[in-house]
């Protein structure tokens, strides 16, 4: 049989050997590193034969389907070991997630596992690895499998399995465990090198409220010790950049049941924030010709329809609401608005490109056991502009458009890739022609070329209407964020029937570029808060300045420099209290503002100003005037 690998290389192999021995041919070391193989795109075990002329590609801990196998193998053992702590204990699902694991389960009796039993399941987990257990893939009916969690009364596997029937049914087995599952798993626990079981918390059956409550445990393991500790190292920094721990002390924001759970309320200094980054993308965007509109907050569930949103996301949408005989629905998305400020009035091809820009506030239904701080709400508000132009304007277009979101980016600094998300030809989700999804792919790639873009190709990632361009940022602790996107979509015009008239006098379709650097403001606002740990740059911080007199002789002059800031456009407050200055100071700093100017006697008899930086400290007297140059300099150079 002929084996492609991903470099192109095409070498021949005798049928029915497993990956296990195409790795072994390559190398000794891609043996020993190998955790899975990736055949003709579906996963497989390294000891799966293999007996036709395939695409391959092996894969380790640095692929993230590596990861990914690596992680749900170690779920599979945590549920050994919690099983032979607990006999009896049954199981719910325990896949791999971003970044580790978890498994679903439930204790037999009355006894409720905690964050103490922790340790002691890690314990067993690392004596099990030394077991060096071989995952088996076993091949079963559906009536066996049936009879096996009847015997053992799992009634979670055996609901699982009720939604099965006609389907190819696995259990993989390690050491004493057995477990309903269609793998991949990696080849023994001998890979498994350093675990750590990271918290526990209750989880309903399948996301039902209506269900019982099971007991969730995450973790997350290694193939080396060193890696843990660099990932808890990296934790641990991000729980002190967390944003909802930082949203509450720097009050930028709340979410409150009262209000309702994923639904944020923007605090004025948070309010301040976005605003800023508004202005910053409206003024960007008044310079590249865009036109700003507003549309409502529900619409008619058949505009939905047409769009295809409904019922492709119905599941991720809020149900409709019936109004006098006509069913509406909170918006999902601001894209068929904007199709309908298209349509309103006739277009020639001298009109185009027109580029529509909205802060467009949208309305996504997610489970309340997936919403996370800003980073997963149920209302958001993307910076959302679609441009309509004509087939040939399309590739300076999306230039534009990439040119804007790199811009945005490295305002912030931000470490950025791309990937290019295409349709995955096997699937059925997309809908057009193959012959304008071919159009619009090569035409992604030609543009990510042509302007040197960094990036891969996400096969499946694509929207259900066209390819993307997806802009992945990397934070100040690595972590990785798809934020930005521009997406090329040939499928709108013709659901909605746009036009313009062309010049040889005909009709014809537009060609229909969905773009937002931020992409979701509040999910935007979620990373800068943890990218900057709070401290925002002076040019964004919602008070940039602390005017901090020391005493009551010092608060007129303080006053005018208060009021000097304010008039020359600087977000500052005053401290007149008759706390001592040092508490002034601290809390101050405590509120990360950028800057303190002390006023004491001596800087009110030069005219000057006593500066402490945010994180920085005294950076001693300075004439009043070289205090203000300072700050303008600052606000011009975006630092």
């Amino acid at each position: 049989m002929k084996i492609t690998f991903p470099d192109g290389t095409v070498r021949e192999f005798i049928d029915g050997m497993t990956g296990m021995d195409i790795a072994k041919s390559i190398s000794e070391g891609l043996a020993r590193n190998a955790l899975g193989i990736i055949v003709n795109g579906i996963h497989y075990d390294l000891s799966r034969k293999i007996n036709e002329d395939s695409v391959i590609k092996i894969l380790t801990f640095d692929d993230d389907e590596g990861k990914e196998i690596f992680w749900h193998s170690s779920s599979h053992l945590m549920a050994e070991a919690v099983e032979s702590l607990w006999p009896g204990a049954k199981f719910g699902v325990g896949p791999a997630i971003e970044n580790g694991f978890y498994y679903d389960m439930e204790i037999p009796g009355d006894y409720k596992l905690t964050a103490e039993d922790l340790p002691k399941i890690e314990k067993k987990m690392n004596e099990l690895v030394k077991q060096e257990s071989d995952y088996a893939r076993i091949e079963i009916s559906w009536n066996e499998a049936v009879d096996h969690f009847t015997k053992v009364g799992d009634r979670y596997k055996l609901e699982l399995l009720d939604g099965l029937k006609g389907d190819e049914i696995t259990f993989y087995k390690q050491g004493e465990f057995i477990d309903l599952c269609r793998g991949t798993h990696i080849p023994n626990t001998k890979h498994i090198k350093a675990i750590k079981l990271l918290s526990i918390a209750g989880a309903y059956w399948r996301g039902d409220a209506s269900r019982g409550m099971m007991t969730r445990i995450y973790g997350i393991s290694f193939p080396k010790k060193k890696s843990l500790d660099e990932y808890l190292l990296m934790r641990e920094e991000a729980e002190k950049r967390d944003h909802r721990k930082l949203g509450r002390e720097l009050e930028l924001f709340i979410i409150t049941p009262v209000v309702g759970v994923g639904l944020p309320i923007w605090l004025p200094k948070g309010t301040t924030v976005r605003r800023i980054l508004e202005d910053f993308l409206r003024g960007e965007l008044k310079k590249r010709g865009y036109k700003e509109v507003i549309t409502p907050h529900i619409g008619n569930l058949n505009m939905y329809k047409t769009s295809g949103h409904y019922p492709y996301y119905k599941d991720s949408q809020f149900d409709p609401i019936k109004v006098e005989e006509e069913e509406y629905m909170l918006k999902p998305m601001n894209c068929p608005h904007h199709h309908q400020v298209y349509a309103s009035k006739p277009h020639s091809y001298r009109d185009l490109p027109l580029r529509l820009a909205e802060f467009g506030t949208v309305y996504r239904y997610e489970q309340s056991g997936e919403l996370t701080g800003l980073t997963r709400v149920r209302g958001f508000t993307q910076d959302d502009a679609h441009i309509y132009c004509t087939p040939e304007q399309l590739k300076d277009e999306v230039k534009n458009c990439i040119e804007l979101t790199q811009l945005v980016f490295s305002t912030f600094n931000m470490d950025v890739t791309t990937r290019l998300s295409f349709r995955d030809d096997k699937k059925d989700k997309y809908v057009g022609g193959d012959e304008l999804w071919e159009t619009s792919q090569r035409i992604v790639k030609e543009v990510a070329d042509e302007v040197g873009l960094n990036y891969f190709i996400g096969i499946g990632e694509a929207s259900f209407y066209g390819p993307k361009i997806d802009f992945i940022v990397k934070d100040a602790i690595g972590r990785k964020w798809q934020l930005g996107t521009v997406q090329i979509d040939y499928v709108m015009p013709d659901r909605f029937e746009l036009e313009y008239t062309g010049d040889d006098n005909s009709k014809h379709r537009p060609v229909i570029i969905h773009r937002a650097p931020f992409g979701s403001m509040e999910r935007f606002m979620s990373i800068l808060i943890e990218h900057y740990a709070g401290n925002f740059p002076f040019w964004l911080a919602p008070v940039q300045v602390s005017v901090l007199p020391i005493g009551e002789n010092q608060y007129e002059f303080a006053k005018t420099i208060l009021s000097r800031l304010e008039s020359e456009g600087y977000r500052a407050q005053i401290d007149v209290r008759s706390e001592k200055v040092n508490r002034k100071i601290a809390e101050s700093e405590q509120q990360k503002i950028p800057f303190a100017l002390i006023v004491g006697g001596k800087e009110v008899e030069a005219n000057a100003l006593a500066v402490r930086q945010h994180g920085k400290g005294d950076l001693g007297q300075m004439p009043v005037d070289a205090v203000f140059d300072m700050f303008k300099n600052l606000e011009l150079t975006k630092i």
